[in-house]
């Protein structure tokens, strides 16, 4: 059984919470409910939770403020908002789980059946990196990798581009080291199209940054910088040839 706490200034944020946790959750108890930071840093102390469930905006604080309290965090957290744009892709980006309120059943289940999946990985770590996110900025954003070894963190301007192999994904850095993750194309395409990176094909996703030539063809195909030839799918060729404005 994984103990949990609920840290949200909404007396119906959460009780609701604790009532979905309760009925759909059974691998998970609810030991406290906290309306601020000082009472979520002492349920944390009590209980030694194994989740935290923890509102990002709280009236005058966050719960950034309650984890820069905490002298070591050896517990998940989980994330509740009710706003989608704030600090969501720093939270992304550090491989920390969120939920946007009102908060779907499903995913709850999905997110702490994730919680149980990472019980070996570093909360700690990914938590240093999404405060210096949230400090830097889009442009200097740090990517959390779970890889074999573990979690690595990576730049993403430093990426070149991403391949999908089966389940995983292979990504391929400026400095010519490659990373096998365990996670779908898919996602990373969620996570990079906003930062300058397109999917040339259902395969494959590229930074704009480092192309070194487009070549015409019935997709055609573009040379990146360390002279990988990549091709473009018919489907995405036209939206591609638009993006980097190429008249032909």
């Amino acid at each position: 059984m994984l103990r949990s706490i609920i840290v949200d200034d909404e007396l119906k944020s959460r009780e609701s919470l604790k009532k979905m946790v309760t009925n759909f959750c059974e691998e998970v108890e609810v030991s406290a409910l906290c309306q601020n930071v000082a009472e979520g840093r002492e349920a944390i102390d009590q209980y030694k939770p194994d989740i935290v469930f923890l509102d990002v905006q709280m009236q005058r604080e966050t719960g950034f403020d309650l984890l820069a309290t905490v002298k070591k965090i050896n517990f998940e957290v989980i994330f509740t908002t009710a706003h989608s744009e704030f600090a969501i892709k720093a939270i992304k980006f550090s491989a920390i789980d969120y939920l946007l309120k009102p908060i779907d059943i499903e995913e709850l289940r999905k997110a702490v059946t994730k919680v149980e999946k990472k019980q070996n990985e570093n909360m700690e770590g990914r938590l240093e990196q999404l405060i210096m996110n949230l400090k830097n900025g889009n442009e200097n954003y740090k990517l959390a990798l779970p890889t074999s070894e573990g979690l690595t963190f990576i730049k993403i301007s430093e990426i070149l581009y991403c391949k999908a192999s089966g389940n995983y994904t292979e990504i391929f850095m400026l400095d010519g080291k490659k990373h096998l993750v365990s996670r779908q194309l898919i996602e990373y395409d969620e996570l990079l199209s906003e930062q300058g990176f397109f999917r040339i094909h259902h395969s494959c996703l590229i930074n704009l940054n480092y192309i070194k030539n487009y070549v015409k063809g019935e997709g055609g195909y573009i040379v990146m910088t360390d002279g990988a030839s990549l091709d473009v799918s018919r489907r995405k060729k036209e939206a591609f040839l638009e993006r980097i404005k190429y008249k032909p």
